[in-house]
Order: C-alpha cells, then structure tokens, then sequence
C-alpha cells in the first residue's frame, strides 16, 4: 500500500491540481489538515464550496483521509468549542474524515479532529481507546497537529505541539501519526519532518509554496517514507532505528518519478474543480 500525504495546502489551488494529477500513483490520500487558509482574501464559504468540489473528484480516484486542522474550522458546537462542521459533511462521499476509522488490509487508520476545548478533546481519548481495542498490524493515527517535544514541531525557538497528544502516543504506541500544521519544522536547524516516539515514527509535511505542494510518500510495504520538497528528496527506512540525516533518495522507483513530470496546469490546462 502506498500513501500519499499532505497537509498544509492552505486553499492553494495549484497545489490542489496537482494533487488530483498525482492521487491515481496511490492506495490513500491523507490530507493531514489545513485545506482551507483563515488569512485568504476569498471568502470562507467559498473556499468551502470549491474544496469540496476538489476533494468530490479526488474520491473518485482513490480513497481519501481527511482531518480538521485549525484552519478549517468554521462552527461553534453547543458547547462553544470551535469544530469543522463542514469536513464532516465529506464522509457522504466516501471519505474518512474527523472521528472515523478506516481498515485498509492489515491497517487501522484513526482520524483525529482539531480540538478547541475539553469535550472535543474528550472524544478524542474516547475515540482512541475504542480504536485500540481493535487495532490491527499497523495502527496510524491522522492529527493535524504533530506531538510536543518532538522535532516534528520545532518552530525555532520553541515547540508547537500537542502536549495530549505526546501522552496519547506513550500510552498506545501507534504504528505512525501523520501531521502537519508547524510549517517550517522540516526545513530548520533541530527541526525534521520525521521522529520516533518510542515505536512510533511521526511525520510533519512542512510547508513550501508554489507546485507541487511538499509531499510524503509512505510506502507501507516496502517500508520506506519519502519526503520530497522543493530542493530535497529524502528518505527513510520504517524498519531501521531512527537515524539522522535522512538518506537522499538515490534509485527513485518509476511510480515515485513520475510524481515529478506531472505537467503544470498553467501550461497544460487540466480538468480543474474550479471549471
């Protein structure tokens, strides 16, 4: 199985176009949150409409796992606490979102909400224990936000993660989180986009602009990750101990090179959800 990740993509639309152009390479999608960007000049509803419409074509290509980050949240529940009303209403088209589980062979993925307060943080730790009590092989969790303490979150001059969620992950040693949402940690010094927590691998995105988005790539079988970005092209061993440096990638296989001759839409003019 293999899985493309994504986070951060921040209603960039070129970023998304390529998206579509490369999900067919793929087993998964996982968009580890953030679709959407707060500080845009295009309405919020609107964004909500035309991400939609990208993420209708994306589940006609392969399945989708899609998150709430900070970013997405567009609602108040009755308790005050601020939710992404609107990713829930993508599960009708087939796709996990905030509190799903999905079972792909062998692996359970868990999809974690953004929390804003004690009762969405509650359902999470409910979530999780009910999913632990049916964890598979492979168990990985989707969070927006990466782990405390961790390089995943580093920010420069101090960490940016989720202190529950680096005790949540000491208590049930998941398989991998997948996250996002600290945007420079890959790209600084004490910063990475992987870390191993005890026998989980975490992994953050970081963000870059411009096509295509930074990706990673999870080859569940093969045991590796690859995290290209403008300028890098690393990888790591899921089966080895955590080690630093990452390796460059050096015998890429075809499918994980055509990612990067997938043509740009400004010249080549693809179907796009925005018509």
């Amino acid at each position: 199985m293999r899985c493309l990740v994504v986070a951060d993509l921040h209603y960039s639309l070129p970023q998304f176009d390529w998206l579509l152009s490369a999900a067919s390479q793929f087993d998964l999608v996982i968009f580890a949150g953030d679709a959407l960007d707060v500080g845009s000049s295009v309405d919020f509803r609107a964004q909500i409409v035309v991400v939609k419409k990208y993420l209708t074509l994306l589940s006609g290509i392969t399945r989708v796992i899609l998150c709430s980050g900070n970013h997405d949240l567009d609602e108040r529940n009755p308790e005050g606490e601020k939710i992404a009303r609107w990713i829930g209403e993508v599960r009708e088209l087939g796709i996990a979102c905030d509190g799903d589980s999905l079972t792909i062979g062998d692996t359970l993925f868990t999809v974690c909400p953004w929390w804003d307060g004690p009762l969405v943080k509650q359902r999470i730790e409910n979530q999780l224990r009910e999913a632990g009590a049916a964890r598979l092989k492979r168990w990985i969790w989707v969070h927006h936000a990466p782990p405390a303490n961790s390089p995943t979150s580093w920010g420069g001059k101090r960490f940016f993660g989720d202190v529950e969620l680096a005790q949540w992950v000491q208590s049930y040693q998941p398989s991998m989180v997948i996250s996002g949402h600290v945007h420079q940690s890959p790209f600084i010094p004490d910063g990475s986009w992987f870390d191993r927590l005890g026998e989980t691998w975490v992994f953050n995105t970081g963000l870059q602009p411009g096509r295509p988005p930074v990706h990673i790539v999870i080859d569940i079988d093969g045991g590796t990750a690859f995290w290209l970005a403008a300028g890098y092209e690393q990888c790591i061993d899921l089966n080895a101990p955590l080690q630093r440096p990452a390796a460059p990638i050096t015998d890429p296989p075809a499918w994980l090179t055509s990612l990067g001759q997938i043509a740009d839409p400004n010249l080549a003019r693809p179907a796009s959800a925005t018509g």
